[in-house]
């Protein structure tokens, strides 16, 4: 049985959710006002931090495997 993602839709996911997550990380800062979500702050910002790596990782390992190829 093959797994049905490919690594390019993973970056592709990974991507999407690291932008999303930024986004909502900077609307939620305390700069923009008060607001009335329960979302740990911090940990939002880790999370896309942390998956915003993932996707630049992905990015490296696409682009070696691109030199190895050649």
């Amino acid at each position: 049985m093959q797994f049905p993602l490919t690594f390019w839709d993973l970056s592709l996911w990974l991507a999407i959710i690291s932008i999303i997550l930024l986004v909502t990380a900077e609307l939620v800062s305390p700069y923009y006002g008060q607001t009335n979500l329960l979302i740990n702050k911090k940990r939002l910002r880790r999370v896309a931090l942390a998956m915003g790596v993932l996707f630049l990782i992905s990015v490296a390992i696409r682009i070696v495997s691109m030199i190895t190829t050649l």
